[in-house]
Formats: structure tokens, sequence, C-alpha cells
């Protein structure tokens, strides 16, 4: 069922998931991964978890799932782990704790989009340790994660690979097997970087259509289904129509760290990227302007308030300029 290359896919299906592992362990409670969670207790699994997050243990245990205090606990119950972690700091930490299981065996799948060479760290000091990791960043919202439309990019040890395949099943749609160890968070920058631009051309594609005088959620409905059509379209077009960022997918915060490793891969690479590099200071103002706790789709915002307009005002329709016969 695992696929060898990243040119066949393997579609998630709980139900025809052979061999499910009883339990899973998920490290880390935030948008992802209570979200991923959730669907792995629908699935079937008994989940166990983690958080330094009181709020996100009870979410879990609403869910369905186990609370526990720290990695290590979790460790202790589970074979098979799910990252999802905010920073290198916190991976170095569950690393640590990882360790102090002293359960060997241990295969985790590290879904975060953290650098690569910080990932390879980790990976050498859990492999000192008995311990697998995976580099499986996930392509999807937080929306997206909640009704299991996730891609993971799984990269590293094929065997392992394979061996979480009822756990990815349990709570994605897809998997990609990319290849060596760094080729998932490599795959997953190449996506961000369409994600930073498809994110800010529906904004602006968006406003276009309101101020021309159309219904802005007709528009996202009808140019979604054609070929100016994006997954942020779909996804993010209805935020910005509802102009509802407050309820964060993906909090511009957080964003800020994947848009500065897209930065440093397309330095290593010499790679030339003008329309992500007109991005940037967009997502800079969305930070200044004080929507960092906020989705990424209070980009919209920012456009708003390029044009003096303020919450809500950007559809003041301007009468389009006719040329003169």
């Amino acid at each position: 069922m695992a696929s060898k290359t990243a040119s066949r896919k393997t579609p998630g299906n709980p139900k025809a998931a052979t061999a499910a592992p009883p339990r899973v362990g998920v490290i880390g409670l935030g948008i992802m991964g209570s979200a991923m969670a959730a669907n792995l207790v629908k699935a079937g699994f008994e989940v166990y978890g983690c958080d330094p997050v009181a709020a996100a243990r009870k979410g879990l245990q609403r869910a369905g799932g186990i609370p526990c205090d720290n990695a290590t606990e979790v460790a202790r119950q589970c074979r098979h782990l799910v990252l999802s972690l905010p920073s290198v700091a916190a991976l170095e930490q569950v690393a640590r704790e990882l360790i102090a299981a002293k359960a060997k065996g241990l295969v985790a799948a590290e879904t975060s989009t953290l650098p690569e060479t910080a990932k390879v760290q980790v990976r050498d000091t859990l492999a000192a340790a008995g311990i697998t990791l995976l580099d499986c960043p996930l392509s999807g919202t937080g929306a997206q994660a909640r009704t299991r439309d996730l891609a993971v990019y799984a990269s590293g040890d094929a065997k392992a690979i394979a061996s979480m395949a009822a756990v990815f099943n349990g709570f994605a749609r897809v998997r990609y097997d990319v290849g060596g160890f760094g080729n998932g968070i490599r795959m997953k920058l190449v996506a961000n970087l369409l994600v930073a631009i498809h994110n800010q051309s529906a904004a602006e594609a968006i406003l276009l259509g309101e101020r021309s005088g159309l219904d802005p959620a007709q528009v996202v409905q009808v140019v979604a289904d054609g070929a100016g059509g994006s997954r942020m379209l779909q996804v993010r077009g209805p935020m910005m129509v509802e102009r509802s960022w407050g309820q964060a997918t993906m909090k511009v915060e957080v964003w800020q760290k994947d848009m500065r490793l897209i930065h440093e891969a397309l330095l290593a690479t010499d790679t030339a990227a003008p329309l992500f590099a007109a991005c940037v200071p967009i997502y800079n103002a969305a930070m200044a302007l004080g929507h960092a706790q906020d989705d990424t789709a209070a980009v919209y915002s920012v456009l708003e308030h390029m044009m003096g307009a303020g919450p809500g005002k950007a559809g003041a329709r301007r009468a389009p300029k006719r040329r003169k016969a």
C-alpha cells in the first residue's frame, strides 16, 4: 500500500487500514495536533497525547483521548508517535523526553515545519537511543486538518514509514512518499511558497470583485470553480469575505516562521522568486497591524488598510473607468 516515489500516492482510508496499532501518541496539541488526535480517535485508535497547555490536554480528553503530562509518558504507552510542534526548542525538548522513556523501537513522525538541519540533528540524536524519526510535514490548514483533508509528505526510512501507514490513514487524505529524510520539509517549503502567493492573490481578487460591484461570496464560489481557482481561494476566501480571520487555522505569527524558511531555501538554492518577495511585506504588515494571532486570511485587512478603508469598508464601490469609444 505504501508508495515508493512521489509520483504515486496512497489514499487515506481508516476503514481499509490493516494491522492498525491499538495505540498512537500525539505530541503537541495545537491547531494541527488537536485535529489529528481527534480524527485518530474517530478512526478507532487509543490516542495518548501531551501539550504544555492545560486547555489543550483537556481538549484531547473531551475528544476521547488520554492526556499525559509529557512526551516521556506518551512514549511509554505507544510505539508510534506523531509530533506537531511550534519550534526547534520544542522539538529538542521532546527528543530529550523521548530518550528518557528508554523505549527502543519507537517510530516518530515529525510533522512540523522546521529547519531541515534541526530535524537531521534530532534524528541522529534519537537514532542513538534506538528511536526512528521521520520527516513528514503536512500540507493543509487547520480547517482542513479537522476534516481529514491533509496530505503527508513522508520522508525517511521506508520501513518506518510503512509502519506508520495506518496512523497516516487515520488523519490524512493522502500520503506521498518523497524519498530520503529531509525531502519532506523541502517539498513542504515548495508548497508553502505557493500558499503564500495564492493566499495573497485570493485577497486581491476578492477585493477587486467587491469594489467592482460584485457579491464577494459569489466571486469566491464562481472563480474557485474555474481556471482562476486555488485551494487558498476555496479555504480562505470565505474567511476573507466574512472577515472571520479571528478564527485562526494558521496564525500570522506562526506563518512568519514558514516565510523565513522559504526565504532561506531560496537563498540557499539561488532561486529567483519575485512573486514571493512581493508577498513578504504584506505578511509583515499584517503583524504590524496587530494580526499576529489571526489567520493569514487577514492579509485582506492589510489591503483595506493600504486603501485607507476601515474594516468592512473595502466594498465601497468605485465605478469602473470607461474608455472612450
